[in-house]
Protein backbone atom coordinates (compact mmCIF):
# COMPACT_ATOMS: atom_id res chain seq x y z
CA UNK A 1 0.00 0.00 0.00
CA UNK A 2 1.56 3.30 -0.46
CA UNK A 3 1.65 6.52 1.23
CA UNK A 4 -1.39 8.65 -0.24
CA UNK A 5 -3.38 4.96 0.33
CA UNK A 6 -2.43 4.98 4.12
CA UNK A 7 -3.30 8.75 4.55
CA UNK A 8 -6.44 8.61 1.81
CA UNK A 9 -8.86 8.91 5.05
CA UNK A 10 -6.87 10.26 7.83
CA UNK A 11 -8.53 13.49 7.62
CA UNK A 12 -11.93 12.07 7.93
CA UNK A 13 -10.72 10.01 10.88
CA UNK A 14 -9.60 12.60 12.38
CA UNK A 15 -13.18 14.59 13.30
CA UNK A 16 -14.28 10.82 14.08
CA UNK A 17 -11.63 10.92 16.55
CA UNK A 18 -11.94 14.55 17.71
CA UNK A 19 -15.82 13.56 18.07
CA UNK A 20 -14.93 10.58 20.97
CA UNK A 21 -15.17 11.40 24.74
CA UNK A 22 -12.86 11.68 27.10
CA UNK A 23 -13.91 8.02 28.84
CA UNK A 24 -13.02 6.56 25.27
CA UNK A 25 -9.65 7.82 24.50
CA UNK A 26 -8.83 6.62 28.18
CA UNK A 27 -10.12 3.16 27.48
CA UNK A 28 -8.32 3.14 24.30
CA UNK A 29 -4.81 3.98 26.49
CA UNK A 30 -6.06 1.47 29.41
CA UNK A 31 -6.14 -1.21 26.83
CA UNK A 32 -2.55 -0.20 25.35
CA UNK A 33 -1.02 -0.46 28.42
CA UNK A 34 -2.28 -3.63 29.17
CA UNK A 35 -1.25 -4.58 25.59
CA UNK A 36 2.23 -3.94 26.17
CA UNK A 37 2.62 -5.60 30.04
CA UNK A 38 1.17 -8.71 28.33
CA UNK A 39 3.30 -8.72 24.96
CA UNK A 40 6.34 -7.16 26.51
CA UNK A 41 8.52 -10.09 25.60
CA UNK A 42 7.96 -9.85 21.69
CA UNK A 43 9.12 -6.15 21.85
CA UNK A 44 12.64 -6.87 24.19
CA UNK A 45 13.36 -9.70 21.62
CA UNK A 46 12.57 -7.08 18.55
CA UNK A 47 14.62 -5.07 21.04
CA UNK A 48 17.36 -7.38 21.04
CA UNK A 49 17.79 -7.73 17.50
CA UNK A 50 18.35 -4.05 16.61
CA UNK A 51 20.69 -2.83 19.05
CA UNK A 52 22.69 -6.36 17.94
CA UNK A 53 22.52 -5.24 14.34
CA UNK A 54 23.31 -1.55 15.53
CA UNK A 55 26.47 -2.72 17.74
CA UNK A 56 27.81 -4.55 14.39
CA UNK A 57 27.65 -1.29 12.49
CA UNK A 58 29.63 -0.10 14.88
CA UNK A 59 27.07 2.52 16.19
CA UNK A 60 28.26 4.42 19.70
CA UNK A 61 27.79 3.46 22.90
CA UNK A 62 25.86 6.10 23.53
CA UNK A 63 23.24 6.18 20.50
CA UNK A 64 23.28 2.24 21.15
CA UNK A 65 21.86 2.83 24.93
CA UNK A 66 19.44 5.39 23.29
CA UNK A 67 18.05 1.98 21.06
CA UNK A 68 17.47 0.07 23.62
CA UNK A 69 13.85 -0.86 25.59
CA UNK A 70 14.05 -2.96 28.21
CA UNK A 71 11.85 -3.41 31.40
CA UNK A 72 12.96 0.47 32.59
CA UNK A 73 12.02 1.45 29.55
CA UNK A 74 8.78 -0.08 29.61
CA UNK A 75 8.24 1.00 33.37
CA UNK A 76 8.89 4.52 32.47
CA UNK A 77 6.47 4.31 29.63
CA UNK A 78 3.41 2.97 31.62
CA UNK A 79 3.83 5.67 34.00
CA UNK A 80 3.72 7.93 31.16
CA UNK A 81 0.58 6.53 30.35
CA UNK A 82 -0.95 6.36 33.64
CA UNK A 83 -0.27 9.93 34.02
CA UNK A 84 -1.60 11.04 30.41
CA UNK A 85 -5.29 8.87 31.74
CA UNK A 86 -5.19 10.71 35.34
CA UNK A 87 -5.36 14.41 33.33
CA UNK A 88 -8.36 15.74 32.27
CA UNK A 89 -9.83 15.63 28.78
CA UNK A 90 -8.24 18.51 26.82
CA UNK A 91 -10.71 18.36 23.98
CA UNK A 92 -14.04 21.09 24.81
CA UNK A 93 -12.46 22.85 27.33
CA UNK A 94 -14.23 26.39 27.34
CA UNK A 95 -11.04 28.92 26.59
CA UNK A 96 -13.42 31.97 26.21
CA UNK A 97 -16.63 32.67 27.00
CA UNK A 98 -18.44 36.36 26.07
CA UNK A 99 -21.86 37.74 24.94
CA UNK A 100 -21.60 39.77 22.00
CA UNK A 101 -25.31 41.39 22.39
CA UNK A 102 -28.31 39.97 24.16
CA UNK A 103 -28.62 36.12 22.24
CA UNK A 104 -25.64 36.27 20.33
CA UNK A 105 -22.42 34.68 22.56
CA UNK A 106 -19.33 33.24 21.53
CA UNK A 107 -17.34 30.66 23.16
CA UNK A 108 -13.12 29.89 22.12
CA UNK A 109 -13.30 25.59 22.63
CA UNK A 110 -10.77 23.64 22.57
CA UNK A 111 -10.28 21.21 19.55
CA UNK A 112 -7.36 18.64 18.46
CA UNK A 113 -4.59 19.83 15.60
CA UNK A 114 -5.57 17.27 13.45
CA UNK A 115 -3.24 14.91 12.00
CA UNK A 116 0.01 14.98 13.47
CA UNK A 117 3.11 13.53 11.53
CA UNK A 118 5.65 12.70 13.76
CA UNK A 119 9.62 11.92 12.68
CA UNK A 120 11.24 10.79 15.52
CA UNK A 121 14.74 9.40 16.52
CA UNK A 122 16.03 5.92 17.22
CA UNK A 123 14.26 6.02 20.59
CA UNK A 124 11.52 3.29 20.53
CA UNK A 125 10.11 4.66 23.51
CA UNK A 126 9.25 7.69 21.74
CA UNK A 127 6.88 6.10 19.61
CA UNK A 128 5.02 4.63 22.59
CA UNK A 129 5.26 8.28 23.81
CA UNK A 130 3.97 9.78 21.52
CA UNK A 131 1.16 7.63 20.10
CA UNK A 132 -0.09 7.96 23.25
CA UNK A 133 -0.27 11.57 23.79
CA UNK A 134 -1.98 11.80 20.65
CA UNK A 135 -4.23 9.23 21.48
CA UNK A 136 -5.04 11.49 24.85
CA UNK A 137 -5.37 15.01 22.80
CA UNK A 138 -7.71 12.94 20.23
CA UNK A 139 -5.12 13.85 17.05
CA UNK A 140 -4.40 11.40 14.27
CA UNK A 141 -0.87 10.39 13.97
CA UNK A 142 2.13 9.44 11.24
CA UNK A 143 4.51 8.00 12.93
CA UNK A 144 7.90 7.74 11.15
CA UNK A 145 10.67 6.21 13.73
CA UNK A 146 13.51 5.51 13.28
CA UNK A 147 15.64 2.95 11.09
CA UNK A 148 17.99 2.07 13.83
CA UNK A 149 15.01 0.77 15.87
CA UNK A 150 12.52 -1.03 13.19
CA UNK A 151 11.92 -3.77 14.44
CA UNK A 152 10.98 -2.62 17.77
CA UNK A 153 9.14 0.10 16.31
CA UNK A 154 7.17 -2.31 14.60
CA UNK A 155 6.83 -4.73 17.18
CA UNK A 156 5.31 -1.52 19.09
CA UNK A 157 3.09 0.02 16.31
CA UNK A 158 1.29 -3.12 16.46
CA UNK A 159 0.31 -3.22 19.71
CA UNK A 160 -0.73 -0.14 20.42
CA UNK A 161 -2.48 0.23 17.15
CA UNK A 162 -4.55 -2.39 17.35
CA UNK A 163 -4.89 -2.09 21.15
CA UNK A 164 -6.31 1.70 20.58
CA UNK A 165 -8.51 0.51 17.44
CA UNK A 166 -10.42 -1.76 19.84
CA UNK A 167 -11.52 1.29 20.82
CA UNK A 168 -11.12 4.41 18.84
CA UNK A 169 -11.84 4.94 14.61
CA UNK A 170 -9.47 2.44 12.60
CA UNK A 171 -6.94 4.42 10.87
CA UNK A 172 -6.13 7.07 13.66
CA UNK A 173 -2.66 5.20 13.95
CA UNK A 174 -0.27 5.38 10.53
CA UNK A 175 3.53 3.89 10.43
CA UNK A 176 5.47 4.57 7.78
CA UNK A 177 8.55 3.05 7.66
CA UNK A 178 10.60 3.66 4.22
CA UNK A 179 13.08 6.22 4.73
CA UNK A 180 11.83 6.99 0.97
CA UNK A 181 8.84 8.20 2.21
CA UNK A 182 9.85 10.79 4.14
CA UNK A 183 10.39 13.18 1.27
CA UNK A 184 6.56 12.37 0.27
CA UNK A 185 5.44 12.98 3.79
CA UNK A 186 6.40 16.60 3.58
CA UNK A 187 4.49 17.42 0.48
CA UNK A 188 1.16 16.29 2.19
CA UNK A 189 -0.08 19.38 3.27
CA UNK A 190 -3.42 17.94 2.31
CA UNK A 191 -3.65 15.42 4.66
CA UNK A 192 -1.39 16.14 7.44
CA UNK A 193 -1.85 19.34 9.74
CA UNK A 194 1.40 19.61 11.45
CA UNK A 195 5.24 18.32 11.71
CA UNK A 196 6.87 17.48 14.68
CA UNK A 197 10.63 16.08 14.03
CA UNK A 198 12.91 14.43 16.69
CA UNK A 199 16.19 13.51 15.44
CA UNK A 200 20.16 15.66 14.40
CA UNK A 201 19.97 19.08 13.69
CA UNK A 202 20.85 18.66 9.97
CA UNK A 203 17.77 16.46 10.27
CA UNK A 204 15.32 18.86 11.48
CA UNK A 205 16.73 22.08 9.56
CA UNK A 206 16.02 19.79 6.41
CA UNK A 207 12.54 19.00 7.14
CA UNK A 208 11.52 22.51 8.00
CA UNK A 209 13.50 23.44 4.28
CA UNK A 210 11.72 21.46 2.66
CA UNK A 211 7.51 21.60 3.68
CA UNK A 212 4.67 23.88 3.51
CA UNK A 213 3.27 22.35 6.04
CA UNK A 214 3.54 23.52 9.40
CA UNK A 215 6.93 22.05 11.61
CA UNK A 216 7.45 22.50 15.92
CA UNK A 217 10.22 21.21 17.62
CA UNK A 218 13.87 22.01 17.61
CA UNK A 219 16.94 21.73 15.89
CA UNK A 220 19.28 21.62 18.58
CA UNK A 221 19.95 21.93 22.17
CA UNK A 222 23.17 23.79 24.04
CA UNK A 223 21.85 24.01 26.81
CA UNK A 224 23.98 26.54 29.83
CA UNK A 225 24.37 26.46 33.70
CA UNK A 226 25.69 29.44 34.84
CA UNK A 227 27.38 29.02 38.08
CA UNK A 228 27.25 32.23 40.19
CA UNK A 229 29.68 34.18 42.26
CA UNK A 230 26.67 33.33 45.52
CA UNK A 231 26.16 29.64 44.38
CA UNK A 232 26.32 27.15 46.99
CA UNK A 233 29.65 25.25 45.73
CA UNK A 234 28.36 21.71 46.55
CA UNK A 235 25.43 22.22 45.36
CA UNK A 236 26.83 23.84 41.97
CA UNK A 237 28.62 20.34 41.83
CA UNK A 238 26.03 18.26 42.02
CA UNK A 239 23.34 19.88 39.64
CA UNK A 240 26.37 20.34 37.43
CA UNK A 241 27.31 16.61 36.89
CA UNK A 242 23.39 15.28 36.52
CA UNK A 243 22.51 17.89 33.99
CA UNK A 244 25.61 16.18 31.96
CA UNK A 245 26.08 12.49 32.67
CA UNK A 246 22.85 11.68 33.89
CA UNK A 247 21.86 11.11 30.43
CA UNK A 248 24.37 12.87 27.66
CA UNK A 249 22.88 11.92 24.30
CA UNK A 250 19.49 13.91 25.09
CA UNK A 251 18.51 17.97 24.26
CA UNK A 252 18.00 18.71 27.74
CA UNK A 253 21.32 17.68 28.73
CA UNK A 254 23.97 20.37 29.87
CA UNK A 255 26.80 21.43 26.79
CA UNK A 256 28.32 24.64 28.44
CA UNK A 257 29.15 25.40 32.24
CA UNK A 258 29.48 28.98 32.31
CA UNK A 259 31.84 30.00 36.02
CA UNK A 260 31.57 33.19 37.76
CA UNK A 261 35.66 34.30 37.54
CA UNK A 262 35.15 35.47 41.69
CA UNK A 263 34.71 31.51 42.64
CA UNK A 264 36.88 30.21 40.32
CA UNK A 265 39.87 29.20 42.15
CA UNK A 266 37.59 27.37 44.60
CA UNK A 267 35.05 25.64 41.72
CA UNK A 268 37.01 24.79 39.17
CA UNK A 269 39.67 22.44 41.02
CA UNK A 270 36.60 20.42 42.45
CA UNK A 271 34.61 20.21 38.88
CA UNK A 272 37.34 19.56 36.80
CA UNK A 273 37.93 16.93 38.67
CA UNK A 274 34.56 15.72 38.82
CA UNK A 275 33.63 15.96 35.45
CA UNK A 276 37.34 13.85 34.58
CA UNK A 277 36.32 11.34 37.30
CA UNK A 278 33.28 11.13 35.46
CA UNK A 279 34.83 10.65 31.85
CA UNK A 280 33.64 14.10 30.81
CA UNK A 281 36.03 16.06 28.50
CA UNK A 282 36.73 19.09 28.91
CA UNK A 283 36.32 22.11 26.08
CA UNK A 284 37.53 26.03 26.70
CA UNK A 285 38.85 29.24 25.01
CA UNK A 286 42.39 30.08 26.42
CA UNK A 287 41.18 31.95 29.11
CA UNK A 288 39.39 29.23 30.80
CA UNK A 289 42.64 26.85 29.40
CA UNK A 290 44.80 29.07 31.48
CA UNK A 291 42.83 29.32 34.72
CA UNK A 292 42.34 25.53 34.83
CA UNK A 293 46.22 25.03 34.42
CA UNK A 294 46.74 28.04 36.78
CA UNK A 295 44.56 25.76 39.58
CA UNK A 296 45.06 22.76 38.60
CA UNK A 297 48.42 22.65 37.23
CA UNK A 298 48.47 19.90 33.95
CA UNK A 299 46.73 17.32 36.22
CA UNK A 300 43.50 17.77 34.44
CA UNK A 301 43.68 18.24 30.13
CA UNK A 302 41.51 20.53 28.49
CA UNK A 303 40.84 20.82 24.66
CA UNK A 304 41.53 24.38 23.63
CA UNK A 305 37.94 25.88 21.20
CA UNK A 306 37.92 29.25 20.03
CA UNK A 307 35.81 32.02 21.24
CA UNK A 308 33.42 31.95 18.64
CA UNK A 309 33.35 27.85 18.88
CA UNK A 310 30.53 28.17 22.11
CA UNK A 311 27.49 27.05 19.83
CA UNK A 312 28.00 23.66 20.29
CA UNK A 313 25.95 20.36 21.31
CA UNK A 314 28.37 17.39 21.93
CA UNK A 315 25.58 14.60 23.03
CA UNK A 316 27.96 12.92 24.57
CA UNK A 317 30.64 13.03 27.75
CA UNK A 318 31.74 16.37 26.90
CA UNK A 319 30.76 20.25 27.91
CA UNK A 320 32.06 23.54 26.87
CA UNK A 321 33.37 25.43 29.76
CA UNK A 322 33.83 29.05 30.20
CA UNK A 323 34.57 32.11 32.83
CA UNK A 324 32.51 35.51 32.83
CA UNK A 325 32.73 38.25 35.08
CA UNK A 326 29.11 38.30 36.13
CA UNK A 327 25.34 37.12 35.58
CA UNK A 328 24.97 39.95 32.56
CA UNK A 329 28.10 38.49 30.83
CA UNK A 330 26.50 34.95 31.49
CA UNK A 331 23.02 36.09 29.73
CA UNK A 332 24.68 37.59 26.74
CA UNK A 333 26.77 34.54 26.30
CA UNK A 334 23.70 32.32 26.44
CA UNK A 335 21.54 34.73 24.23
CA UNK A 336 24.20 34.72 21.61
CA UNK A 337 25.25 31.10 21.50
CA UNK A 338 22.22 29.14 23.22
CA UNK A 339 19.80 27.57 21.40
CA UNK A 340 17.14 28.97 23.29
CA UNK A 341 16.22 25.50 24.77
CA UNK A 342 16.83 25.12 28.65
CA UNK A 343 19.44 27.35 30.54
CA UNK A 344 19.75 26.93 34.34
CA UNK A 345 21.26 29.66 37.34
CA UNK A 346 22.61 28.20 40.17
CA UNK A 347 22.75 30.97 43.35
CA UNK A 348 21.61 32.11 46.61
CA UNK A 349 20.61 35.35 45.48
CA UNK A 350 16.96 35.30 44.64
CA UNK A 351 17.09 39.03 42.84
CA UNK A 352 19.84 37.17 40.16
CA UNK A 353 17.12 34.59 39.70
CA UNK A 354 14.46 36.78 38.55
CA UNK A 355 17.33 38.69 36.44
CA UNK A 356 18.32 35.23 35.13
CA UNK A 357 14.41 34.57 34.37
CA UNK A 358 13.66 37.73 33.19
CA UNK A 359 16.67 37.99 30.54
CA UNK A 360 17.30 35.04 29.13
CA UNK A 361 15.54 34.16 25.88
CA UNK A 362 14.71 30.42 26.22
CA UNK A 363 11.81 28.14 26.39
CA UNK A 364 12.77 27.16 30.13
CA UNK A 365 14.53 28.81 32.08
CA UNK A 366 15.60 26.93 35.92
CA UNK A 367 17.47 28.00 39.21
CA UNK A 368 19.27 26.34 41.18
CA UNK A 369 18.15 22.79 39.47
CA UNK A 370 19.22 20.64 36.63
CA UNK A 371 18.42 21.27 32.98
CA UNK A 372 17.20 17.41 33.07
CA UNK A 373 13.91 18.16 34.45
CA UNK A 374 13.28 20.16 31.08
CA UNK A 375 11.07 16.83 30.28
CA UNK A 376 6.89 16.80 29.77
CA UNK A 377 6.78 13.45 32.06
CA UNK A 378 8.74 16.13 34.98
CA UNK A 379 6.66 18.61 34.33
CA UNK A 380 3.52 16.73 34.90
CA UNK A 381 1.98 16.42 31.25
CA UNK A 382 2.74 12.20 31.14
CA UNK A 383 5.14 12.63 28.00
CA UNK A 384 5.52 15.00 25.42
CA UNK A 385 6.45 14.89 21.57
CA UNK A 386 9.29 17.12 21.62
CA UNK A 387 10.66 20.19 22.87
CA UNK A 388 9.92 23.29 21.18
CA UNK A 389 12.22 26.83 20.87
CA UNK A 390 9.87 28.34 18.67
CA UNK A 391 7.54 31.40 20.09
CA UNK A 392 4.49 30.40 18.35
CA UNK A 393 1.76 28.12 19.50
CA UNK A 394 3.88 25.91 21.61
CA UNK A 395 6.91 26.27 23.63
CA UNK A 396 9.00 24.12 25.78
CA UNK A 397 8.09 20.73 26.77
CA UNK A 398 5.21 19.53 24.13
CA UNK A 399 2.78 17.97 25.99
CA UNK A 400 -1.10 17.90 25.79
CA UNK A 401 -1.78 21.48 25.70
CA UNK A 402 0.79 21.89 22.22
CA UNK A 403 -1.48 19.36 20.78
CA UNK A 404 -4.98 21.44 21.19
CA UNK A 405 -5.61 23.81 19.32
CA UNK A 406 -9.20 25.77 19.18
CA UNK A 407 -12.50 26.79 17.05
CA UNK A 408 -15.18 29.69 18.08
CA UNK A 409 -18.48 28.76 18.33
CA UNK A 410 -21.03 31.34 18.15
CA UNK A 411 -24.93 31.04 19.09
CA UNK A 412 -26.84 33.59 17.70
CA UNK A 413 -30.75 34.37 17.34
CA UNK A 414 -31.33 35.78 14.07
CA UNK A 415 -28.69 38.90 14.27
CA UNK A 416 -27.22 40.51 10.87
CA UNK A 417 -24.22 41.86 10.40
CA UNK A 418 -26.27 45.10 8.69
CA UNK A 419 -28.15 45.70 12.00
CA UNK A 420 -24.78 46.67 13.99
CA UNK A 421 -23.19 48.76 10.98
CA UNK A 422 -26.04 50.92 10.81
CA UNK A 423 -26.01 51.63 14.20
CA UNK A 424 -29.93 49.62 14.75
CA UNK A 425 -28.08 47.98 17.29
CA UNK A 426 -24.77 48.15 19.44
CA UNK A 427 -22.31 45.28 20.68
CA UNK A 428 -22.61 45.23 24.01
CA UNK A 429 -19.61 43.33 24.63
CA UNK A 430 -19.46 41.19 28.28
CA UNK A 431 -17.58 37.94 29.68
CA UNK A 432 -20.37 34.97 29.96
CA UNK A 433 -19.49 33.89 33.45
Amino acid sequence: MGLQDKLKNIKSTGIKLAATTGNQRNDALIAVKNALMSEKESIFEANKIDVSDAEKQGLTKSVIKRLGFDEKKLAGVIDGINELISLPDPIGKVLLARSLDEGLDLYRISVPIGVICLIFEARPDALVQIASLCIKSGNCAVLKGGSETKNTNRVLFNIISKAACSVLPEGCLVQIEERNEVNDLLSCSDSIDLIIPRGSNAFVRYIMSNTTIPVMGHADGVCHIYVDSEADIEMALKITLDAKTQYTSVCNAVETILINKNIADTFIPLFARMMTEAGVKLHGNSEFVQKLDEVCGKEITCEHMGDDDYHTEYLDYACSCKLVDDIDEAIDHINRFGSHHTDSIITKNKDKIEHFMEMVDSADCMSNCSTRFSDGFRYGFGAEVGISTGKLHARGPVGLEGLMTYKYKLYGSGQIVGDYSSGIKQFRFKDIK
